[in-house]
């Protein structure tokens, strides 16, 4: 198989499973050894993960728009296609690109199911996948999950890096109680996991289940020869630039100890050796992939093995459906506004966005707030503005000259589909380093919160709008994007990695 970038891909040592007793058994090429020094697996010790996990009970789940799955199917079935588990964030920015990776996956035989919070259901529901719930208790409207996404809502910088961390630290306890038995109703055999969700991969290291990562967000370069992506730093070479890169590593592990307290414990109580000075060191031996198309990269030659470039996990379907007022569109020049799904709880930044659009009457705006500010807050809409919660963002972008982002990746990515230039205006997390990635290729502006006022917008929204290059910049990108095929690319690679691809007679 051939990746997107023309290379060979290095993961084709995956072995079928079989069962055997009734427990999925991983043969030994299943699960590659590791690079020297990071991970050793040994047994699991009894008690960590329920009997329904170890022995590969649990009821079957329920597949929504599908028939059941039956469970008097041979084995010779069973090796020909793989159940597959996604374990993935609540947020939109995750369950899309992760909903439309899974169809793919289910498009080719495969039984795939989506385990996530609670909240997440009605998304999954809306792309006809399988749907399993862990973490109930903990986070289904407790207050506490209430106030910890309003804090993520509002807050900028490495303090909202710090404050993710943190809660995901807190969030481990609860997965790690409650996913092996998710991943026993799903009957997984693999799971593929969601690089942000730290450590969470321990998990299925300790049930002997193969796992494969991918970035839905900007995925994490800790070799420090790029970057991380946390930092708006620009890419450079240079001995100090390198000493920095390694610094802002260094920075994000010393964040991740403090608040995996409960995770190390586990790993110690499952006997797997980890390397907790080196963030990268449980990345999935198989294969990890973003959904970052080599042509937004940085220069780099670094990259392991089993890392892989492709490009958007999506194909513009299985998404909730969305209300929206089309009669209100004039066929003006259209400025599509968005700061995401989760650092979208300041409502001055809305108010900066619709003062800016109040200088340019030829010009009309779309702006999606979320549901973390009420668009009373903004205040009186001007009357070429729109502003709703929510907005069927790819269809809006199809029609849109400007996009006004947070510089999240799939909005980013959405975007460059189209053909649209941005102007970003990063929070926190990735979004400095998609950011700094915009400003790399030229394909928009970046500003900070710091520096937004409806003038300084204004005038930037001017900038890109005269200025020719941005768009053929952004262009550029669309027809990398149409190119790299990345969705198709990721599922091959995910089969690949796990052994079930046609070469071998599927």
């Amino acid at each position: 198989m051939e990746r997107a970038d023309g290379k060979r891909n290095s993961t084709k040592n995956a072995k079928k499973r079989r069962r055997v007793g009734g427990v999925m058994e991983c043969d030994v090429g299943l699960v590659p050894r590791p690079r020297e020094g990071s991970i050793e697996r040994v047994a699991a010790p009894v008690g960590l993960a329920s009997e329904a996990a170890l022995h590969g009970g649990g009821p079957n789940w329920d597949c929504g728009n599908q028939d059941k799955i039956e469970t008097g199917r041979s084995i010779l079935e069973l090796h020909a296609r793989m159940r597959i588990a996604f374990v993935t964030f609540s947020a939109s920015g995750h369950l899309n690109p992760t909903t439309a990776l899974a169809r793919q996956l289910q498009s080719r035989n495969h039984e795939v199911a989506i385990i996530s919070l609670p909240d997440a259901e009605p998304y999954v529901r809306a792309a006809g996948l399988a749907f399993i719930p862990y973490c109930e208790e903990a986070f289904s409207a407790s207050s506490g999950a209430k106030e910890i996404r309003h804090q993520i809502s509002v807050i900028q910088g490495l303090d909202g890096v710090r404050l993710i961390i943190e809660a995901l630290g807190q969030m481990m306890g609860p997965a790690l109680s409650t996913l092996p038995a998710a991943l026993a109703t799903a009957r997984a055999e693999a799971v593929v996991l969601d690089t942000n969700h730290y450590y969470v991969e321990v998990i299925p290291m300790s049930l002997g289940l193969p796992y494969v990562h991918i970035s839905n967000a900007l995925h994490l370069d800790c070799s420090g020869y790029t970057p991380l992506c946390f930092y708006d730093w620009p890419h450079e070479t240079t001995p100090t630039a390198l000493a920095r890169n390694r610094k802002g590593v260094a920075n994000f592990a010393g964040m991740l100890k403090q608040a995996n307290a409960t995770v190390r414990d586990y790993a110690e109580r499952a006997g797997l050796k980890i390397d907790w000075d080196d963030p990268g060191s449980t990345l999935s031996p198989l294969a990890s992939i973003t959904q970052v198309p080599r042509a937004f990269e940085f220069e780099s030659s670094h990259w392991p093995p089993q890392f892989h470039h492709t490009g958007p996990f999506h194909d513009g379907n299985g998404r909730q459906n969305v209300d929206f007022p089309w009669e209100r569109l004039t066929g003006e020049p259209l400025i599509y506004a968005s700061m995401g799904t989760v650092m979208n709880g300041r409502a001055d930044v809305f108010r900066s966005i619709v003062a800016a659009l109040t200088k340019h009457k030829d010009l009309q705006l779309v702006l999606s707030v979320g549901d973390r500010v009420d668009p009373d807050q903004i205040g009186a809409a001007p009357k070429n503005a729109i502003i709703v919660k929510q907005a069927p963002q790819l269809e809006l972008l199809k029609r849109s000259s400007v996009c006004i982002t947070h510089a999240g990746l799939n909005t980013t990515l959405e975007s460059l589909a189209q053909g649209v230039p941005q102007i970003a205006i990063p929070v926190t997390h990735d979004q400095p380093g998609v950011a700094a990635r915009i400003a790399d290729k030229q394909t928009g502006v970046v500003t900070s919160l710091d520096k937004l006022t409806a003038e300084h917008l204004s005038t930037l929204l001017d900038d890109v709008l005269s200025d020719p290059a941005y768009r053929a910049n952004a262009r550029k990108l669309q027809q990398a994007i149409k190119t790299a095929n990345g969705l198709s690319v990721a599922a091959d690679l995910i089969e690949e990695a796990l052994g079930v691809t046609d070469e071998d007679g599927d």
